[in-house]
């Protein structure tokens, strides 16, 4: 049995990357010895902080790598996010030691902070789908935590990650075919390059009937989400009797209960353990996203298709892939007049019967623990 060690410096904030994650590393303790090094980015020493910002190194993450890496003698290392606690500077051990290194790259980020501070980051639009800051008057936008230097550090941070996962061949794989070409526009080498989506593991996909006509957003409270678009959105809508519940938690969460709380149609309700989003999700009308960005593989969107609930969501990047081209319920990104109109169809008991049941379907088939099995196996192998 194939030892795999997986690495992951989980979020300040959980969100899908992490759910991902550690439903992939379930799903992997099925066939393989794995164990696992999770970094957290939590220190009480500010100062400390600051360092590992600035030298975009961690001697003590090196060393704990080196000592996992003796102890367990794996034959395959599996990579997710590295910041910034894990730092990139395991990468160069991994090399150094001629460790057989997969990575999945779950978003976008690495190309803007490359390219940040250059004529081509945004591309000619309103906003950078990469990291969803729109052009700034100032030299710099505030890319991260509102900090000037703190944006600047994380820009050098995206460069040296670019150009590591770049220059020393590691196998990638990304969520989807959208990604898969975006990396070889950037010149990547095709052959290091794979498609291998998260599997998705849902105990109880039964839908239950609906006591309450409601539609859920689940997800980061920040301006990249577009969700005062979407709340906005779904005020114009003709929906009756309807409610907007909102998950999660971000940047953005006081200003938006400040300016929307009291609405009896919108619903702030915070930060809710996996379990219970799936609950929430089973009993509501739709799941709906604004989103800027391009996404990776919508964690909450694909498991909405596994429960049997529609969901609506924009056309950006590699999200459709994860729907039937039938679908009725996609926008055009950014277009948040077309987003009201998708919800008005919520009211069509028919389009939301085919939706769901399309969808549910579809997700089956694509994230087919069989066939993610296989490719696996394939990767790991080669």
């Amino acid at each position: 049995m194939k030892k795999i060690l997986v690495i992951h410096n989980k979020y300040k904030l959980v969100g899908g990357e992490d759910i991902a994650v550690d439903n992939e590393i379930l799903f992997l303790k099925r066939f393989y010895e794995v164990e696992t090094l999770f970094f957290e980015n939590k220190t009480s020493n500010l100062l400390l902080q600051f360092f590992y910002f600035l030298i975009n190194k961690n001697l003590k993450s090196k060393r704990i790598l080196r000592e996992k890496l003796n102890s367990f003698s794996p034959d395959v290392v599996y990579v997710h996010n590295t910041w910034f606690k894990a730092s990139i500077s395991i990468f160069k051990l991994l090399k150094q030691l001629d460790v057989k290194t997969i990575i999945k790259v779950h978003n976008f980020r690495y190309y803007c902070t490359r390219h940040y501070l250059e004529k081509n980051h945004l591309n000619g639009e309103l906003s950078c789908k990469a990291c969803g800051l729109k052009k700034s008057k100032n030299f710099i936008n505030k890319y991260f935590d509102e900090s000037f230097i703190k944006s600047l550090i994380v820009v050098r941070y995206g460069k040296k990650y670019f150009n590591i996962i770049k220059d020393f061949n590691f196998k990638l794989l990304v969520l989807t075919n959208f990604h898969k070409n975006y990396l070889m526009e950037l010149g990547f080498n095709k052959e290091n390059i794979e498609v291998l989506r998260n599997h998705i593991e849902i105990t109880n996909e039964k839908k239950v009937s609906n006591t309450e006509n409601y539609l859920v957003y689940a997800g980061r409270i920040s301006e990249e989400k577009g969700l005062e678009e979407l709340i906005n959105s779904f005020l114009e809508s003709n929906l009756v009797n309807t409610k907007l519940k909102i998950v999660g938690e971000g940047p953005k969460s006081k200003n938006l209960i400040d300016k929307y709380g009291l609405n009896k149609n919108i619903e702030f309700i915070g930060k809710l353990e996996n379990k219970k989003v799936l609950d929430l999700i089973r009993g509501s009308l739709a799941v709906v996203t604004g989103t800027k960005l391009f996404e990776g593989q919508p964690t909450i969107l694909c498991e909405a298709s596994m429960l049997s609930v529609p969901s609506i969501f924009p056309d950006s990047g590699g999200i459709k892939e994860f729907y039937p081209e039938s679908t009725r319920l996609s926008f055009e990104s950014n277009n948040f007049k077309q987003l009201t109109e998708k919800i008005n169809l919520l009211s069509n008991k028919k389009i939301v019967f085919e939706e769901s049941r399309n969808n549910n379907l579809y997700i089956k088939k694509l994230l087919d623990s069989n066939l993610i099995k296989k490719q696996f196996e394939k990767i790991i192998n080669e």
